[in-house]
């Protein structure tokens, strides 16, 4: 029998929360090498706020290692690299970050995510609406954390819906770190080339769409790589990322109730909720590694030229340097300093998008089944995947 692949201890977590060993690390100096056997070399380990938000504002001393851009695995060879990079603003520096980035920055701001708010209102409500129909019990990750973002971002990229289901096993399966470097390189392709279609398709007709309007962009002068490159981040990214706040969000609240009951009788209390949400939960172990460019001090330890470092958002985002009392689930404090979406030029782009679904979701879930209760088991928690999450949800009311 083939033994259980071991979970790397960036990506290890006891329920909610980090794993011990993470916290340790974080209480005792913050900063540590460890073997990394998935990437084939050892890192360091950040796990201090600030510790974090150097590393990820100084990309000339900690600049994007571009060669472990699949999460979790060996380092690219050159030939992978180039087939994976173009468009891919994670795996740049400035300046050709820039460039990327200012491309798609005008779309992605919060007043033009505030035109999507009618249709995110339409698409809850319709999920909500089709869980009441069919009644008790439900599987909230199936039939509503995983369907809402994949909607809103199938029409926000121009995805035709009825290739949803298939995009999303895709990713999925791709944020599985149980499966060999090979598998998840070969989704990668798959996806790519179903990608390279719609980007062809946009060129003839572009649509209303992102990918019509890159098309269009004659200034920003895109490659068809390239432009498959920024559809599969956004697609990866604005989805998966979402959906499993979606899911550990509402086991967050219903193991809450307090809470929870807050959230329903104050809706004004949303956003605040959200930004204590993303920080106590922190769906994202880490981002791309970063490899020092030079000798640097970080966290009372010298580090020379290449040497790979893994940042722990979960454990930055449990610092007591962040908030007081970190541990506790508290929708009423001003968590905004987090950095759940990273920090620094690859601050995630679609935090606005990614905010307003969630500020819309939760407390039109509470106000539809104010008796939203657990049933079943322990909910599966997804220790080997790239992005924590639930595997199901299953309530009643």
């Amino acid at each position: 029998m083939a033994a259980k692949p071991t979970t790397p201890l960036i990506y290890r977590r006891v329920g909610f929360d980090p794993h011990p060993d993470l916290t340790e690390i974080r209480e005792d100096g913050g900063v540590r090498r460890i073997d990394s056997p998935a990437l084939g070399t050892s890192v360091w380990v950040v796990t201090r706020i600030e510790d974090v938000r150097v590393v990820y504002s100084d990309s000339r001393r900690f600049g994007i290692s571009a060669h472990h851009l699949v999460p979790g695995a060996p380092a690219l060879t050159d030939e992978e690299l180039a087939a994976v990079r173009p468009g891919n603003m994670l795996a740049f520096d400035p300046p050709e970050h820039t460039r990327l980035r200012r491309t798609l920055a005008p779309e992605f701001t919060a007043r033009r995510m505030r035109r999507l708010e009618p249709r995110v209102h339409d698409i809850v409500r319709d999920h909500l609406d089709a869980i009441e129909r069919k009644g008790p019990p439900a599987d909230l990750v199936a039939d509503f954390a995983l369907p809402v973002p994949a909607l809103v971002i199938c029409e926000l990229l121009g995805v035709p819906f009825e290739d949803r289901d298939t995009f999303q096993d895709r990713y999925t399966r791709f944020f599985d770190a149980a499966l060999s470097f090979e598998e998840r390189l070969a989704l990668q392709y798959e996806t790519k080339a179903y990608l390279a279609d719609l980007v062809a398709r946009a060129r003839v007709e572009p649509g209303d769409d992102l990918l019509g309007m890159l098309a269009r962009d004659e200034a920003a002068a895109l490659d068809d790589r390239e432009m498959v490159g920024i559809a599969d981040l956004l697609l990866l990214a604005g989805h998966e990322t979402t959906a499993n706040m979606l899911g550990l969000g509402v086991l967050a609240l219903l193991r809450h109730p307090d809470q929870l009951r807050l959230l329903r009788d104050e809706p004004e209390r949303a956003d605040a909720a959200v930004e204590e949400l993303l920080r106590w939960l922190t769906v994202v172990h880490t981002g791309v590694p970063r490899i020092t460019t030079a000798e640097v001090e970080l966290g009372g330890h010298t580090l020379g030229p290449g040497e790979l470092i893994l940042c722990s958002l979960p454990t930055a985002n449990r610092d007591p340097d962040l908030v007081p009392d970190p541990d506790g689930l508290d929708i009423t404090r001003d968590a905004g300093g987090h950095v759940a979406f990273g920090h620094g030029v690859h601050h995630c782009l679609g935090a606005p998008l990614a905010r307003i679904e969630m500020r819309i979701a939760f407390p039109a879930l509470a106000r539809r089944f104010p008796g939203l209760r657990l049933v079943g088991p322990e909910p599966d928690y997804r220790s080997q995947r790239i992005v924590y999450g639930l595997g199901a949800l299953p309530v009643t009311w």
